[in-house]
């Protein structure tokens, strides 16, 4: 068992913090260039991380209350052993932290927490099989929606649809001491009037990981966890898809940046990267199994939980990136 200490947090702030920040207005990179050269130094900079996390794995700005939302799954991410915890930081102050929700601790069940959105007051939490609701403010536990009678596997992200419907994404996959094994099906389900049903599923939605909804464009953007080929691409309404982007393996988390552009978290060559409407560049690299990212509108900056460290990073990103 993991050592648990969700009391302390680590934060280490880089020597160039404060050259990182002013550099993007001198800094020649843009989000304009539109090519794959993986030469080009990438677009933003690490300016901060914070540590004493436990298996992170998905960020959400809150945006009303300028602050992030970190869940940890402390284990395994298929294992029910009632020990995941979510993490409520100051996007401003990522030294003024406090444990968010725990699992045991005023109701609150969470076995391994994963991708999170926000809906009103209330926090939807993917957590294995059931999807988790906490009051935003308090972090009282508000509703659990199980899907375990649909078979859900893996939950994995989820997203408020232009509907006003849950999206949950299935990955389809266990993650266990003996590594991640793809078990099936592939699966988005969604939820309206607090009923679950089963929205898209098939071989062809590539394991899905994150999702977002382009309320630009009125659809559901999902990226692949496929080990092999990623893909990002879009549901319509009709439930047609059309593919945006692709890569070679392994995407994650989903953020969206306005005019068919996304940032999208890539394991297989560790980076983040803005994709979508010709673009393909990475904005952050080096970067070990990159999660469910977050991104913090205010001030520019992207925040990807990295389990395998047991931190969430914090990059500088180019002051016209979300324009």
């Amino acid at each position: 068992m993991l050592p648990i200490r969700k009391t302390e947090f680590t934060l280490v702030i880089g020597a160039t913090f404060a050259l990182a920040v002013s550099a993007c207005s001198r800094n020649s990179d843009t989000v304009r260039p539109k090519g794959t050269d993986e030469s080009l130094a990438p677009l933003g900079r690490e300016i901060a991380w914070l540590g004493d996390l436990h298996q992170p794995e998905g960020v959400k700005y809150d945006p009303d209350q300028d602050v992030f939302f970190i869940s940890n799954m402390v284990g395994y991410g298929s294992d029910h052993d009632h020990n995941g915890y979510i993490v409520e930081v100051s996007a401003g102050n990522l030294a003024n932290s406090k444990v968010f929700a725990e699992n045991g601790k005023a109701g609150t069940v969470l076995d391994a927490p994963k991708g999170m959105t926000l809906h009103g007051d209330t926090l939807w939490v993917c957590d294995i099989d059931v999807l988790r609701g906490f009051n935003r403010k308090t972090g009282m536990p508000v509703a659990n929606i199980d899907l375990r009678p649909l078979g859900a596997v893996l939950l994995n992200d989820v997203t408020i649809g232009g509907d006003g419907a849950i999206y949950i994404t299935d990955t389809g996959i266990l993650m266990t001491d003996k590594g991640v094994i793809h078990t099936g099906p592939d699966r988005i389900f969604t939820v309206k009037d607090g009923k679950p049903a089963v929205f898209a599923s098939g071989d062809e939605l590539g394991r899905p990981n994150g999702i977002v909804w382009d309320k630009e464009q009125k659809r559901l953007i999902v990226v692949s966890f496929d080990p092999f080929h990623s893909d990002v691409y879009s549901i319509a309404a009709d439930r047609s898809r059309r593919s945006l982007a692709s890569g070679n393996g392994k995407f994650d988390g989903v953020e969206p940046l306005g005019r068919g552009r996304f940032l999208v978290a890539s394991w297989n060559d560790s980076s983040v990267r803005v994709v979508g409407a010709g673009y393909n560049r990475r904005v952050a690299s080096n970067i070990i199994g990159p999660a469910d990212i977050g991104f913090d509108t205010k001030r520019n900056r992207l925040a990807v939980p990295v389990g395998l460290l047991n931190q969430m990073q914090l990059w500088q990103m180019p002051a016209d990136i979300s324009n």
